[in-house]
């Protein structure tokens, strides 16, 4: 292990003085609740004014530090407000976990995989990572950090870091670092998460050339418990007064233990991913300058971009029980153990390089570009320590027009796979977007459109976990959305909606036998967000979505999701912005999910008593005093139990068998630095 780590930090800085020796790119993205690579964008971050494709130098501008995503064209200034407290912890609210911070998780929001190529398939663990497309570039003339730690009942610990530092108006880094440590409440769901990812930008004098380093390192470590026996212990029996007493379907009773310090999994999943990117880009263009009173800008304006990118990916997903009980596996998942332990495990590698032109018809409006490109990826891995190869050619393009008056957004991507294993596959996106007279807000309408092959753990014979197809190769799946979003700033409101088109859908049935839905069905949510000022400094946030199948898929989901806020909340003593109320979030009853440890996998089931929660209550206390933010919260308030002597034993439950916390105490400080 040790020995890898150097080798990832000697690719680092290896990347480091190429950097040195040879980007800030800083442009604006809109209000969208997705970009141009189809990924959900926060409405409540504010855009900057500053035109990115335009090479600005960055000391220039009035704004100290601002950021942008990757392969995106906005930049955001920072975000301060401590009004909700989801803006900061990595799970949104709209997401359910097995109990446990750390633990799988999947959204409750029906949100498939849209992605053509090369897929290895666990994604129980997305929302924990890190992602290339989530990194941010920024622009800062001083350094900037950020520190953040909470403190959670039993012992729950999450730690975020970010440090930010330009060295010269030519060159940027940033470090980030998060840790999620949870002991859990019931038996063997302990997890540790590390995270890391190491960005630098860079741009040369002339602002001809520029590029982009990114590493990234995610290590998702999470036991699984399989759930608890008996449903009815939580509350029934007096000797199961402390969760952790209660038996659970997976592990055995000596390797519990509460120890934070503890992160040895002996029963459950461990994920490893190691990201390297590197970009260039080499522009052709105009130079010209701005004249002010006392200084000169040098200003450098690009008509065509030659673009080169490679990037190198090496996951490893492993499930393990190394004291199986052959009794629980027979009885509970019909398995039976042919040997003293339980050892699953995939490995997988990809290498993209790809070469793209980007063309820009307007000097005065660095918004409009046609990018072309082609690509070509190398993949290898599956069932450990065998490999199965891939190799696959694909053509890419991007038109985008954000007219010079701001009023207009057009976006169309598109990428097809034309060689290989993976011919066929294609993904394609339009998105038109308009700002509103008088900046009322914004309206966007948009298509989508993917087709892609099976992931590689429902392929024969290419996983190690026991995914059984009964022989078949399924079909490529093809999921088609339409979408449309509208914004009113002025009335604080925001209505969206998507509608899918869903074919050849892959699932799990089962803990072990994955199928595939080839009848076509429908697939609608809506969903609102309004602020209600009820009098001086009371609030009331609505959030609702509105789910709704058609055509019999195997997919359950809540017909209704709602959160709402009752907040009193304002500026007082001049430096303290507070909010604090009662959060209440609120499903209606479904056939949630089940889900099978040993794949991996969210698995549908309607054989299992639906499952109908009481809504969840949670108190908040926030708070910001300059740059000190704190988080109180009294989470699952709605636990109490008045019938066993007022003991917060009345568990909602978010998976058959998988009760979600009780009563739950959390303490969170963020705190920034600008020096």
């Amino acid at each position: 292990m040790l020995k890898r780590r150097s080798n990832y930090i000697i690719c680092f800085f290896v990347a480091m003085a190429a950097c040195i020796s040879v980007h800030a790119q800083n442009d604006d993205l809109p209000t969208r609740r997705v970009d141009n690579l189809g990924r959900p964008i926060n409405p409540s971050r504010k855009d900057s004014a500053s035109d990115k494709l335009q090479h600005r130098d960055a000391y220039a501008d009035s704004i100290t530090i601002s950021y942008h995503y990757f392969d995106s064209t906005k930049t955001y200034k920072l975000d301060s407000s401590v009004s909700d407290f989801y803006s900061r912890y990595p799970v949104s609210y709209n997401y359910t976990d097995l109990g446990n911070f750390g633990n799988a998780a999947r959204s409750i929001i029906f949100s498939p995989y849209m992605k053509p190529g090369f897929d290895a398939g666990f994604h129980a663990y997305d929302v924990y990572k890190y992602k290339v497309e989530d990194t941010k570039i920024f622009t800062t003339t001083r350094p900037y950090t950020e520190l953040a730690y909470l403190l959670g009942s039993k012992s729950e610990q999450f730690i975020d870091m970010l440090h930010t530092q330009n060295r010269n108006s030519n060159l940027n880094f940033s470090f980030g670092f998060r840790l999620i440590n949870a002991p859990g409440t019931f038996k063997n769901q302990n997890t540790n998460h590390n995270n890391i990812r190491i960005a630098v930008a860079y741009t040369s004098k002339n602002k001809r050339y520029n590029n982009t380093f990114i590493f990234i390192n995610n290590k998702m470590q999470s036991s699984d418990n399989g759930g608890v026996q008996d449903d009815k212990a939580l509350a029934n029996n007096e000797s199961f007064s402390d969760p952790f007493r209660i038996p659970t379907r997976l592990g055995t009773e000596s390797q519990f233990t509460r120890n934070p310090f503890s992160t040895k999994i002996t029963t459950g999943t461990e994920y490893k991913q190691n990201i390297l990117l590197f970009r260039q880009q080499y522009d052709l263009g105009q130079k010209d300058s701005l004249v002010t009173d006392s200084v000169t800008y040098h200003l450098f304006y690009p008509r065509i971009r030659f673009q080169h990118s490679i990037e190198f990916t090496r996951e490893n997903y492993l499930f393990q029980d190394l004291v199986p009980i052959d009794s629980l596996y027979l009885k509970y998942y019909n398995f039976n153990l042919s040997s003293d332990t339980v050892s699953f495990r995939d490995q997988w590698s990809k290498l993209t390089n790809e070469f793209a032109v980007v063309s820009f018809p307007e000097k005065n409006n660095q918004n409009q570009f046609l990018k072309l490109g082609a690509g070509y990826e190398m993949i290898a891995g599956g069932y450990y320590p065998y490999k199965t190869k891939y190799n696959n050619v694909y053509f890419t393009g991007e038109y985008r027009n954000r007219t010079r008056n701001k009023k207009w957004d057009v976006v169309i991507s598109g990428r097809l796979y034309s060689a290989g294993s993976y011919a066929g596959d294609y993904e394609a996106y339009a998105s038109l977007e308009r700002l509103l007279e008088n900046n009322k807000g914004n309206l966007q309408l948009g298509f989508q459109d993917v087709n892609r092959s099976q992931s590689a753990i429902f392929s024969n014979n290419v996983t190690a976990f026991p995914v059984i197809t009964n022989g078949e190769n399924f079909n490529k799946e093809n999921i088609a959305k339409a979408f449309a979003a509208v914004n009113f700033s002025k009335l604080g409101l925001s209505l969206v909606g998507d509608y899918y088109i869903v074919s050849n859908y892959v699932y799990m049935d089962d803990f072990f036998h994955a199928q595939q839905e080839s009848a076509l069905f429908n697939v609608l949510h809506v969903g609102a967000q309004k602020k209600i000022k009820l009098k001086k400094n009371w609030y009331w946030y609505i959030e609702a979505h509105f789910q709704q199948t058609a055509g019999n898929p195997p997919v359950n989901l809540p017909v209704l999701l709602t959160r709402q806020r009752f907040a009193f909340e304002g500026n007082f003593f001049k430096n303290l912005f507070l909010s604090t109320g009662f959060e209440v979030r609120y499903n209606t009853p479904y056939d949630a999910d089940n889900y099978s440890p040993f794949t991996g996998q969210f698995i549908y089931q309607n054989d299992f008593s639906t499952i109908a929660n009481r809504p969840d209550i949670n108190a908040y206390f926030n708070f910001r005093i300059k740059s000190f933010k704190g988080f109180i919260r009294a989470e699952n308030i709605n636990s109490l139990n008045t019938s066993d002597k007022f003991k917060f034993t009345r568990n909602n439950f978010s998976a058959p068998h998988y009760p979600q916390r009780p009563f739950w105490f959390r303490l969170g400080i963020w705190w920034n630095f600008v020096n």
